[in-house]
């Protein structure tokens, strides 16, 4: 009877064992499955916090639309035409990336945009600007892209030789860095000083705040990362009119 009873309780023990060990593992299981759930939302809403922290062209602000007088390439050639010159025989393209918010690009438009625009109405170069509105941080109204998309509404409505005048307008009227930038009626006020009207509900509205995002994205992918940012002939050089010149010289 004894050893009947000892077989019994180890019985019971045994049994007891494996509930417990079966309540531990489903305990265990429990545990996984809800740490699996923890990361797969937190991966969700790093995703979703990743896409709407990115900038670029993936910024949804509405359709795309292509101002007139641009290139395949984002830029806005600047001819002898333009400028109110005759035409050369094969001018040598400039292209020049800039950002209407960076003083760098104000201090170089203001020691060498003459001399480049005498070289551009003599016909022995054009000038493609190509808008590389990369400092919205700047100020406090993403101003880099807002000025950039007037400027194209300017371009769109007005014309290239209409945009080198507002181009060099917003230059000159460049705001510090760190603030609001122009509004958008100082913005439509430049507009008119050259003599460019009906773009109120353009810069209002940006219009064409998405292609400038385009640009931006097109300009990253050419390895581009600062501003002014000159390059002749495929190679980039200093932005001076020194440097520029013997680049011409070189690329004829």
């Amino acid at each position: 009877m004894a050893a009947a009873s000892d077989r019994k309780q180890r019985a019971e023990r045994a049994e007891q064992m494996r509930k417990e060990r079966e309540k531990a593992d489903r305990k265990q299981r429990n545990l996984i499955t809800v740490a699996i759930a923890v990361v797969v939302v937190a991966l969700i809403a790093l995703g979703a916090w990743a896409v709407s922290s990115t900038g670029g062209d993936d910024k949804p602000v509405g359709p795309l639309v292509k101002p007139a007088h641009t290139n395949s390439t984002y830029g806005v050639v600047y001819g002898a035409a333009d400028a109110g010159g005759a035409a050369g025989t094969d001018p040598v393209t400039v292209i020049a990336y800039e950002d209407f918010q960076c003083p760098s690009c104000k201090a170089f438009e203001e020691q060498s945009g003459a001399h480049l625009d005498d070289l551009v109405k003599q016909g022995k170069i054009t000038i493609e600007y190509r808008i590389f509105a990369f400092l919205d941080s700047r100020s406090s109204t993403e101003y880099s892209t807002r000025s950039a998309s007037a400027a194209m509404a300017v371009l769109d409505k007005g014309g290239v030789a209409a945009f080198k005048k507002f181009h060099d307008l917003l230059y000159a009227n460049q705001p510090p860095e760190g603030g609001a930038g122009l509004s958008d009626s100082a913005l439509i006020a430049l507009a008119k000083e050259v003599g460019v009207t009906g773009i109120d509900a353009d810069v209002k509205d940006k219009t064409f705040e998405p292609w400038v995002r385009k640009a931006l994205k097109a300009g990253d992918d050419d390895g581009i990362g600062s501003t002014p940012t000159i390059v002749i002939d495929g190679k980039q050089v200093a932005a001076s009119s020194e440097a520029i010149d013997a680049a011409v010289a070189a690329a004829k």
